[in-house]
């Protein structure tokens, strides 16, 4: 079985387990669980929602959707046009479900594809890549992919290698699916090789966020 439809199956298994982290599913345990273990997932989607500003009209894609919250999110705060892509059905599912809940299902359009085929035949305001490195085999070009189709900011979450939490990741999905861990040398390698983008990189609990700023008039790197 290839690595992409190993994770494929996971998530696509994994949907409504998932889904749960962003509270759908509010019991104690899974609050404890949330705030403890997975803070990262918490300050990334905050952090993303704060940096598609501002985002009246604009165009978004977010790649590897999951259930669509951030989607959704922008959609409810005035969106023109948001799309959001995943390889797990069970996903896809979800997030029109939600999105029609939400009453944005008309700003909303949500496709199960390959990110790397998917036409998007024109440039997104904004491009949104979170918990969506960490099972990616050749990050460059997928940055580069990326960077091409995006006119003003690309936001990315890059999972930290090294420590407690990342040895238990690593333990956690060596029978699920393929899992990619990253160093600030890295992520520096990987964005080297991309013209015209500034790049910040900031440090949140057990990933590295980064904003990727694209130069229209070819000024940047």
């Amino acid at each position: 079985m290839t690595s992409g439809r190993r994770t494929s199956e996971f998530f696509d298994s994994y949907a409504h387990d998932f889904d749960a982290i962003y509270g759908t599913r509010n019991s104690l345990l899974n609050r404890i669980v949330n705030r403890y273990l997975r803070k990262s997932m918490m300050l990334r989607y905050r952090k993303t929602i704060e940096g598609c500003d501002p985002v009246d009209g604009r165009t978004v894609l977010d790649v590897g959707c999951g259930p669509g919250h951030y989607a959704i999110a922008l959609a409810g705060k005035g969106a023109g046009c948001v799309v959001g892509i995943d390889f797990a059905e069970g996903m896809i599912n979800l997030a029109n479900e939600y999105a029609a809940r939400a009453g944005v299902s008309e700003t909303c359009e949500f496709i199960c594809g390959d990110f790397m085929t998917f036409e998007a035949g024109c440039k997104f305001d904004y491009s949104i890549l979170m918990g969506f490195m960490d099972y990616v085999a050749e990050p460059g070009r997928v940055v580069e992919r990326a960077v091409a189709i995006t006119g003003s900011k690309a936001f990315f979450s890059f999972p930290a290698d090294g420590g407690l939490l990342s040895w238990q990741r690593k333990l956690r999905y060596k029978k699920r699916c393929d899992l990619y861990l990253y160093t600030p040398d890295h992520i520096d390698e990987i964005f080297a090789r991309i013209p015209r983008v500034s790049v910040s990189v900031e440090r949140i609990a057990r990933d590295y966020f980064v904003t990727a700023s694209i130069d229209a008039d070819g000024g940047g790197k």
